[in-house]
């Protein structure tokens, strides 16, 4: 099914998404790798804010090549998700609720999601050049110095994505494996 979903939600408005379903996205989401993971997740376990309200927002694993002159942001194809799996859980037990990545997520991921009622968003990757023309602005909000990896605001028009794994904990990867 296709859907339209405007950024930040609340998980009433994902409760009827499947997994498989084409969602395109609008509004505010964020970006942050593997190494902006590691340094939020560090710092909330010693006792510091995360670096913006991650309550009902959606992070993209992304970390964008640089913007041609009068481009907002360059490539902006997704990044593995696996590498985010051991800082997932402490967010979505927070209060995030989307992600946007590509590839399968660990069980304990999965788990997460469905305890949170959270939703697991794929990017086609490859196509980079074509998603960042869905990117209406990028502002590094945090960790300016990670480059690349910093924590961006982005605001997104019609972005599209794919419901990997919904908020009832199906997968859409177990179920393709499954019918090979």
């Amino acid at each position: 099914m296709e859907r339209y979903l405007n950024v930040p939600f609340s998980k009433d408005d994902i409760k009827e998404f499947e997994a498989g379903d084409v969602v395109y996205l609008s509004g505010v989401i964020y970006s942050a790798r593997d190494a902006a993971h590691k340094r939020m997740t560090e710092s909330y376990e010693k006792g510091e804010p995360f670096p913006f309200d991650i309550r009902n927002q959606t992070i993209y694993y992304l970390g964008p090549t640089p913007a041609r002159p009068g481009a907002v942001i360059g490539s902006a194809g997704p990044t593995t998700s696996g590498r985010m799996d051991k800082y997932t859980p402490t967010l979505l037990n927070n209060g995030l609720i989307g992600m946007i990545g590509k590839g399968r997520r660990s069980g304990e991921v999965t788990e997460s999601i469905k305890r949170n009622k959270c939703i697991y968003f794929v990017a086609v990757g490859g196509a980079g050049a074509l998603l960042s023309k869905c990117i209406t602005s990028s502002e590094v909000i945090a960790y300016e110095d990670l480059g690349p990896e910093a924590v961006r605001k982005l605001t997104v028009k019609n972005f599209p994505v794919i419901v990997a794994i919904d908020s009832g904990g199906r997968n859409l990867y177990d179920e393709c494996a499954d019918n090979m």
